[in-house]
């Protein structure tokens, strides 16, 4: 399987990171657009071709991951699509509801695998939850969720400056409203949300509080902010009939603090790597992934929803 991996950020990265571990794969291209920056990560991990032309990287490949800014994912998805091959795009993979449901048509049209990088469906933690809810086990009466960061200026998660801006819904809301719909095994039917002041020179609001149903009657509380000055990541708690359940990344207790060990829940413990095996299984075996770009667009509905009630400009103009 080859393929080329458009973004040379530090996600790219994390890709880059996961495909050497998977077999029978070859990174034969990366795309970036610093080309400086692009060919020392090349060099880094050994990629013979890296360029600025996504048309390159797409001609050598047989799968494309895109790894670079949002707003460049519905025009970069539709070439990989076109050109016949199969795509995963990270998460966000669009911010908005139009952009989600073109690219979901254009992959009919194609046929080809297309994904979204929804990583949190693969990481250990929430597959052990996830199997225990599907064994019947338990079921979910509330998952707390809390989504915290420090961000004053455009940086990534290795500490390099952005080209473009973090949002607290069409990114890190994302991750946790797919998450709560996949655990529960229904679409959500009920959502609400406010947001706090916005920055002056991000242009985005740093706080936002999110309330979610499904139909049986589960229900998602999450809180987002970029100014938590003190632990940082996603924390979630998993309320249950049968049990309380604490993760972070791929760290799992029960709620007495009594950790559980998920390391033979999968063949990995990094979620990117499984996210990515994922994606390359479903091309082996031509068929749609977990994560696909029609599964993953309930959420972008949502998100759509949500963006309407907290943003009035774009509400009046719906």
């Amino acid at each position: 399987m080859k393929i080329c991996v458009a973004g040379q950020g530090a996600f790219g990265q994390k890709h880059l990171d996961a495909l050497k571990r998977i077999p029978g794969v070859e990174v034969v291209s990366l795309v970036g657009g610093n080309q400086k920056g692009t060919e020392e990560v090349a060099k880094k991990y050994g990629v013979p071709h890296f360029t600025g032309d996504l048309a390159e990287g797409i001609k050598r490949a047989d799968a494309v991951i895109l790894a670079t800014p949002t707003k460049m994912h519905v025009a970069q998805a539709q070439q990989v699509m076109r050109a016949g091959k199969h795509v995963l795009v990270e998460i966000p993979v669009t911010d908005s509801v139009e952009d989600a449901e073109l690219l979901v048509k254009v992959a009919k049209e194609t046929g080809v695998v297309a994904m979204g990088g929804h990583v949190r469906r693969y990481n250990p933690s929430h597959q052990y939850v996830h199997k225990k809810i599907r064994a019947g086990e338990i079921k979910i009466q509330q998952m707390d969720v809390q989504t915290y960061f420090f961000r004053r200026t455009n940086m990534n998660a290795a500490g390099n400056a952005r080209s473009w801006t973090d949002h607290l819904l069409w990114h890190h809301a994302a991750h946790t409203i797919d998450l709560f719909a996949y655990q529960c095994g229904e679409n959500i039917s009920d959502c609400y949300a406010v947001q706090g002041p916005i920055d002056p020179k991000l242009n985005i609001a740093m706080d936002m509080a999110i309330i979610c149903k499904v139909p049986s009657g589960s229900i998602l509380t999450l809180s987002l902010s970029f100014n938590n000055d003190g632990p940082l990541g996603s924390f979630f708690r998993y309320i249950c009939d049968n049990g309380t359940y604490k993760a972070f990344y791929d760290d799992l207790s029960d709620g007495k603090d009594k950790k559980i060990d998920v390391s033979k829940v999968d063949v990995s413990m990094d979620g990117i790597e499984l996210e990515d095996r994922e994606f390359i299984k479903a091309i082996h075996e031509k068929r749609q992934p977990n994560g696909s770009l029609e599964q993953v667009l309930p959420c972008m509905h949502v998100l759509g929803k949500l963006e309407k009630m907290i943003d009035p400009l774009r509400k009046a103009h719906a």
